[in-house]
């Protein structure tokens, strides 16, 4: 007889518990798309060859991303008893190295990048494992919380990722998954009480927009209508960003809660993932996700016996950045062209197929749960005033550790960047850091203790979005970089308003031409100007933010646009036209390395004498500089 609906998650959370914590050894693997990309694959089948070579018992599972791509692959070591451990860079020898060490008894403790004596369920709340690690061995080795990558973060929404098997729901029920829904449903709360608590957790939407959660669930319900839809914008399209996508690779279980309670809490019968196709990985283990969620009567009709019937579905985005827009993806959804609309009516009025309809992201809807069940108080107590709770950063560029971070909000830049990140490679010097994707300011090092939230974010001329945060040290150059992200957004405008198409195409045009060498005096303050009207002016979020690098660098590093305009020279030595290579005669050997490596013959010199460049067919590509040994090439 199966059991009944009261049993179904303590059957789930037994077989979960038996998975990861085994009375037997486990081996994980991030499984993730960072990951794969630096080998995970062929380390995990090294690591079943040796397994099914040796005959051992040893239990091997993939993982999502636990977050320090940096030092990627990352595998997971369990042993019955002791602190888990997590080994770093690991290789298809070093596996091999790994399973003959467990086999024979032995607790290796090489590429050890930290153990764990406890571990982190969600906030404040710990595993303690069997033994302590100081008859170990392994007292040498840091704890996990204090390893500078991870002492400052706090887990909600990334809280099992890298921890469990996404293709487990045992597993994430183990960890309180389906807890929530459970609870909720049992005791038949009223729906006004779940969107109450969410009001509570001063929960802002983690999209980009930063609306209130609840306000947003409140307004969509209190609409008139015989049917409502959620929808999870999983449409992550900025350069660098990779939230919403190692969520959805690494604890798809979260999102697919976090919805049915936005459905219960609005009264909606139907959920849609609009997630971009790019993300094959995410689908795939999405998918799987909602087909076990629906075996065990967590979607589907009369969920749990409780009357409430619910159900998601996943459409799949052409990569269009403007999508990301709320008006265009449910245009998209609905199978016709991915503009954006007129608001008002907002989406919580009329939405997908003119009802309401309620859109949060990825990251919005994995916090919905620990809410759930915590509390709206507890997240509440997390973070500043008006920004409550964690933040997930995609910390990329010019910095030692890059990875995915969840901070609690009122964190420093610098704390984020130099203690979490490491601080910028190669002793350079931090220059600015760009929050908030392709559309979000740059914040220079005058800033670094700026509080991070969403308030103060704006007030230095950025903005949260959803989380990119790319590093820049001295190298850059601020107008090239000005130009870069304008391209981008410019070439994603989907051309409906004026201001945005005409306008970005204008102030891109100008800054082409100070890069090139040929700004004139009037040039910034007229990208001002335009850069004004076109937030003013355009229609969506996409356009009202997209003059957001050059405001920003023009009202920082104004230096640097004079620089390019009246002195033509490029102070980074980035923009090709106002740069030139020469070679220091008192500093070169005449070893003829960089004549060789030019693809181009622009240098000549006989051996063990001077050599020089000629301009006219020096391309500027840095190769001589690159490979000069005697710092010889210099770049004027």
């Amino acid at each position: 007889m199966s059991p009944g609906h009261d049993g179904i998650l303590e059957m789930l959370e037994r077989g979960g518990l038996a998975s990861l914590y085994p009375a037997r050894t486990r081996i994980s693997v991030g499984m993730a798309t960072c990951g794969l990309a630096t080998g995970a694959q062929a380390v995990y089948d090294r690591l079943g060859k040796e397994i099914a070579d040796r005959g051992s018992d040893i239990l091997l599972v993939k993982t999502g991303c636990l977050g320090f791509c940096q030092r990627e692959p990352l595998v997971d070591l369990f042993l019955p008893g002791k602190p888990r451990l997590t080994f770093a860079e690991m290789t298809p020898d070093r596996a091999s190295a790994l399973v003959a060490a467990v086999t024979a008894g032995e607790l290796p403790t090489d590429d050890l990048l930290c153990r764990h004596d406890r571990e982190l369920l969600l906030g404040d709340v710990f595993r303690e494992y069997g033994e302590s690690a100081r008859d170990d061995g392994l007292s040498g080795v840091p704890l996990y919380s204090e390893v500078p990558f991870f002492s400052k973060q706090m887990k909600i929404a990334l809280r099992n990722c890298g921890c469990i098997d996404p293709g487990s729901i045992e597993e994430y029920a183990a960890r309180s998954g389906y807890k929530a829904l459970q609870s909720v449903l049992a005791a038949g709360a009223p729906p006004e009480a779940l969107i109450d608590e969410v009001r509570l957790s001063g929960l802002r939407g983690r999209g980009g927009g930063g609306f209130p959660t609840g306000l947003k669930w409140h307004l969509t319900r209190k609409t008139e209508a015989d049917d409502r839809y959620v929808v999870c914008n999983a449409d992550e399209g900025d350069p660098g960003a990779y939230m919403d996508r190692s969520i959805l690779e690494g604890d798809p279980h979260s999102v697919i809660e976090g919805m049915i309670l936005g459905g219960y809490a609005i009264g909606a019968s139907t959920g849609y993932i609009y997630v971009r196709t790019e993300y094959p990985l995410a689908i795939r283990r999405l998918s799987a996700a909602l087909e076990q969620a629906r075996t065990h009567g967590f979607l589907g009709a009369d969920l749990l016996g409780s009357g409430f019937s619910f159900d998601i579905h996943i459409r799949e985005g052409s990569g269009a950045f403007v999508c990301g827009e709320e008006t265009s993806l449910m245009h998209s959804i609905e199978g016709v062209s991915p503009e954006p609309g007129s608001r008002p009516p907002f989406p919580s009025e009329s939405g997908l197929w003119k009802k309401p309809t309620n859109i949060n992201n990825v990251e919005t809807w994995a916090n919905i749960p620990p809410i759930a069940l915590k509390g709206g108080a507890w997240f509440s107590g997390i973070g500043t005033e008006k920004s409550k709770g964690t933040k997930v950063f995609s910390l990329v560029g010019k910095v030692r550790n890059t990875g995915l971070v969840e901070v609690p909000m009122g964190i420093t830049l610098r704390e984020i960047i130099f203690e979490v990140g490491g601080g910028i490679p190669d002793d350079r010097e931090f220059k600015a850091v760009q929050t908030g994707g392709p559309s979000g300011g740059c914040i220079p090092a005058s800033l670094l203790d700026l509080p991070v939230d969403y308030e103060r974010l704006a007030e230095a001329g950025s903005i949260m979005g959803s989380g990119g945060m790319v590093v820049m040290d001295e190298d850059t150059c601020m107008v090239d970089i000005a130009k870069y992200f304008l391209e981008f957004t410019n070439d994603e405008s989907c051309g409906k308003c004026t201001s945005c198409r005409d306008g970005s195409e204008l102030m891109l045009s100008i800054l082409r031409r100070i890069t090139s060498g040929k700004g004139e005096p009037a040039d910034i303050d007229f990208l001002l100007e335009i850069g004004d009207a076109v937030k003013s002016a355009s229609q969506c979020g996409l356009g009202q933010t997209l003059p957001n690098p050059v405001l920003s660098t023009v009202r920082y590093f104004r230096d640097e646009y004079a620089a390019h305009i009246e002195k033509a020279v490029c102070p980074a030595h980035v923009c090709k036209p106002l740069i030139r290579y020469r070679i220091d005669p008192e500093s070169c050997t005449g070893c003829t390395l960089c004549a060789r490596k030019c693809s181009v013959k622009a240098i000549s010199g006989e051996p063990r004498m001077p050599h020089a460049i000629d301009p006219d067919l020096c391309t500027k590509c840095g190769v001589c500089r690159d490979v000069c040994r005697f710092n010889a090439v210099i770049v004027d």
